[in-house]
């Protein structure tokens, strides 16, 4: 009797299901665009392939079957066609940011990333883009961020030194970008290099990234994580906590006596107006300060990471790339850097294909609906964009699949269509507020490295499977490192060009 009403239940249940995904499939507002049928009634596949690391192939095989606009999900198109992409991102083009970005976070006051007032964004951006400024990042920080890089490559060499398996320059890279990005943000670095190791506060914010991924995309599994009797699942799901509670740090040092020498904020503070000031609390600081880690680490390490991965694989390269580095000055200038042909087009192709943000940028159709490349979207459907498909356009770029460190070597020969569609820091007015700083931190990196380590080599331990990316928001290597060897070390790979 028991068995029969649960089996009952179980039948009840699942026909409830097939009804709500049957009534989903006729009423969705993407059902006249292309894409594969399940589309329709589920987003359950997507959500897989979120889960997995694997949605910005997902998205760009089904770009591939079904052209540049395709159905993703019941309320969500993605769109590669370029006119499309411009015609998001375009300033004042209506199409907000989605509520993802608010839900990486908990139930706070958003922060620049996360805002999706227009106007309130514009006067939180006017406020740090002084900061932010390339003029103002030379004048006030990069004999830090030169400090910081010079040390990472010491650090680097130490390591090789007494390894057999290398150095693991994803490592390194990662603590080198972290101590930049917490100075600016806390005023006092972490001293990871130092100490060769991350710190909890570290731990705690990856475990929040993930943890801010699963909230905005599997909001039960979220939920049901914080309430499991696992540590790790916990820490996952408690851990914005920690980071938020950090940012008092950042809060002092922007109140006090010298606070426009100790930190961001504090600058900003001295270089606004009275209008300003009180658009930035101390509440605002604390998101904006663990904002600014998570925008700032993972990403350059992993550019830089990849940066030399890719330059190892290619020895005629690796050469060419030593050279004109080993002919620039002993100081490096950033004038010199900013000037070297090879690095900047080295760098622009790591951008291209291994950018550390290459997946959807969500928007919100407007509320009276758009023609997008020429397909009505009904108003209020999530659109993304996402750089890897547009980045690997066989028509924009040729072999888009390979690595070409010399393919930006003469930028003014590049089309209209192909600066457009480069897009590895976003686009529009929401374009990443630290370009400028990443563009420091990478030429440096780089530089210091082929100057430093001349004649690295990749470790026998490095394999291609384990570079794979693996895709959770932001991209990591699968296999979180990359060991090198240096000149004359043990285990060294003879690359192979790919």
């Amino acid at each position: 009797m028991v068995l029969s009403r649960v089996l009952l239940a179980l039948a009840l249940t699942l026909a409830g299901y097939l009804l709500k995904l049957l009534w989903t499939g006729h009423t969705s507002a993407t059902r006249s665009i292309s894409g594969p049928w399940y589309t329709r009634y589920t987003n359950i596949f997507l959500r897989f392939h979120v889960l997995s690391g694997r949605r910005i192939f997902y998205v760009d095989d089904l770009h591939r079957r079904y052209g540049g606009v395709v159905r993703i999900a019941p309320n969500e198109v993605a769109v590669a066609d370029l006119a499309g992409v411009s015609q998001i991102h375009k300033i004042g083009s209506g199409f907000l940011k989605s509520t993802f970005y608010a839900n990486l976070t908990p139930t706070r006051e958003p922060g620049i990333f996360a805002m999706r007032d227009p106007h309130a964004h514009a006067a939180r951006r006017k406020l740090f883009a002084r900061a932010f400024s390339n003029s103002s990042l030379r004048s006030n920080w990069e004999t830090e961020v030169r400090k910081k890089a010079r040390l990472a490559v010491q650090r680097i060499k130490q390591d090789a030194s007494g390894s057999q398996r290398g150095t693991d320059i994803f490592k390194w890279w990662t603590l080198m970008a972290t101590d930049v990005i917490a100075h600016l943000s806390f005023g006092e670095s972490f001293n990871m290099l130092e100490l060769g190791q991350q710190t909890p506060y570290i731990d705690a914010l990856q475990a929040a990234l993930l943890g801010g991924v699963l909230r905005a995309e599997m909001p039960l599994l979220h939920t049901i994580l914080r309430h499991a009797p696992f540590k790790r699942a916990q820490m996952i799901a408690t851990a914005d906590d920690v980071v938020y509670e950090y940012g008092a740090h950042a809060i002092r040092n922007m109140r006090s006596d010298n606070g426009n020498t100790l930190n961001l904020f504090g600058q900003m503070l001295a270089a606004s107006d009275s209008e300003d000031k009180v658009s930035l609390t101390d509440k605002d600081v604390r998101e904006e300060a663990g904002n600014l880690i998570v925008a700032g680490s993972d990403t350059t390490a992993v550019t830089l990471t990849y940066l030399v991965w890719a330059v190892l694989k290619h020895p005629d390269l690796q050469a060419r790339l030593e050279e004109e580095i080993a002919e620039l000055s002993e100081s490096l200038s950033m004038a010199e850097l900013e000037a070297a042909p090879v690095l900047n087009s080295v760098i622009e192709e790591t951008l291209r294909l291994y950018g550390a943000a290459p997946g959807a940028l969500p928007r919100i159709v407007p509320s009276q609906g758009m023609i997008v490349s020429g397909f009505h979207i009904p108003g209020g459907v999530e659109v993304s964009t996402q750089a890897y498909t547009n980045h690997r356009d066989p028509s924009l770029f040729s072999n888009p699949l390979s690595f070409d460190g010399f393919r930006f070597l003469n930028k003014s020969s590049m089309s209209a269509q192909q600066k457009a569609a480069c897009m590895p820091f976003g686009g529009g007015s929401r374009v990443c507020i630290g370009l400028h700083l990443a563009w420091m931190e990478l030429r440096l990196g780089a530089a210091l490295f082929f100057r430093e380590c001349r004649g690295a080599r990749l470790s026998e331990s490095t394999n291609d499977e384990m570079m794979e990316m693996d895709n959770r928001f932001l991209i990591s290597p699968k296999g979180h490192c990359c060991y090198v060897t240096l000149r004359n070390g043990p285990s060294q790979k003879v690359p192979k060009s790919f």
